[in-house]
């Protein structure tokens, strides 16, 4: 079988790619019957000499390939009929701006595997950008504060090489003692927690945060159960929460009165309280100066984030009063970082733990006849029509939905 790792086109461009050199190196190692091209690309972290140096080819045409490789969208114009893709398409929560793409991929008779969908047989996510989502988050979020206070002056994540130097970074600042709140139990959350603790911050339980006072930055992370109550007063566990989110108000003000930089890494479901609302953050009780809005759902539970704002430009303000847009630099801005695409910033880092995931996960499945359902499960579409995983979608296609 051929793998071609494709050229990413989307516009603004995006860097990452799902296997650095080295880890193709090991995935041809570990499947020899594999056969693996890389489409030449300028603008990839990795240069193309970098894969030939490992002994691939790289070329402008992969039409002789069967599974086409990519992270970002691809454009219809690119897309080549009859062949399998794997990518992020945006489309399994019926995305209006990509009906036109899910609707190409049914004409030209391509087999569809999108990244989010690989998931195993208790429909987890197995691969994903989340833990770079959440590193560079943190980082832009304390970068934001610096810039707010005048305080110290963080460069850009994307400009540095890896992880390890946006730590060098956030190492040579100086924090006033401030309480940080991050919310989440996954990926996202574990990503941007690697960078407290890279810090030395220390970590206080909720009831040391929510009652006392510290001569020192603390941080604190929640779940859902910290942030949430049942309205009948009654504490089950998260998955009572997961199944009947609508039993549940927000509890997150309590957390907000006492909250200097909140970093939201957490996953938001239908039908589940918002952490705050426009009104909450007008209260007096609402003290957050920062927010790192890592999951970026517009006009949703994290009340500020009244937009996604852009790698090139990603802090704004949120006057309270007005619920609107002001200068992040005025008084009585709340900031807010609410890029989303973060992972973008890091590209070596990300591209080289992603493919770890994609070789453990995917590829396997191609030779051990989909054992464990890894590519049954994550198929949208086959044979110009959709599976029936994803029937669901056919509204959508038809310019229904």
């Amino acid at each position: 079988m051929k793998f071609a790792i494709i050229k990413e086109r989307k516009n603004p461009p995006d860097r990452r790619v799902v296997f650095s050199p080295s880890k193709l190196a090991e995935a041809r190692n570990q499947f020899p019957e594999a056969n693996f091209k890389v489409e030449s690309s300028n603008i990839r972290v990795f240069s193309d000499k970098e894969y030939i140096s490992q002994g691939f080819e790289v070329t402008n045409n992969v039409n002789d390939c069967d599974v086409m490789i990519g992270v970002k969208e691809v454009p219809i114009h690119a897309l080549i009929p009859n062949k399998k893709y794997f990518y992020f398409s945006h489309t399994i929560k019926k995305q209006p701006y990509n009906r036109n793409l899910l609707k190409a991929m049914l004409d030209k008779n391509i087999e569809m595997y999108d990244h989010e969908t690989i998931v195993n047989n208790k429909d987890f996510r197995l691969i994903g950008f989340g833990r770079y989502a959440g590193i560079v988050g943190a980082y832009n979020g304390f970068r934001a504060w610096g810039l707010k206070y005048d305080t110290f002056n963080l460069p850009k994540a994307g400009p540095l090489p890896d992880q390890a130097a946006l730590i060098k970074a956030l190492n040579t600042i100086t924090l006033p003692n401030i309480k940080i709140l991050l919310t989440g139990s996954g990926k996202v959350s574990n990503g941007s927690q690697e960078m407290l603790d890279a810090m030395s911050i220390k970590t206080i339980s909720v009831e040391e945060y929510l009652t006392k006072t510290f001569n020192e930055p603390v941080y604190c992370k929640i779940d859902v159960l910290d942030y949430n109550k049942r309205k009948d007063g009654s504490v089950i566990d998260v998955f009572d929460f997961y199944n009947n989110p609508q039993d549940y108000n927000s509890n997150f003000m309590r957390f907000a009165k006492v909250t200097d930089y909140y970093i939201a890494g957490h996953f938001y479901g239908d039908g589940a309280p918002y952490l705050y609302t426009r009104d909450n953050v007008k209260s007096k009780d609402f003290n957050i100066k920062v927010v790192a809005d890592i999951s970026c759902d517009v006009d949703g539970p994290v009340a500020t984030t009244l937009r996604a704002s852009t790698i090139a430009d990603p802090i704004y303000g949120y006057d309270p009063e007005t619920e609107s847009e002001i200068d992040f630099k005025n008084d009585k801005a709340i900031v807010v970082m609410a890029v989303d695409n973060l992972p973008c910033e890091l590209p070596k880092d990300a591209s080289e733990g992603f493919g770890e995931q994609f070789l453990q996960h995917v590829i396997p499945a191609f030779f051990n006849n989909d054992a464990n359902g890894i590519l049954q499960r994550a198929k949208i579409t086959e044979n110009g029509k959709l599976t029936e995983r994803f029937a669901y979608l056919q509204d959508y296609v038809d310019g229904k939905e």
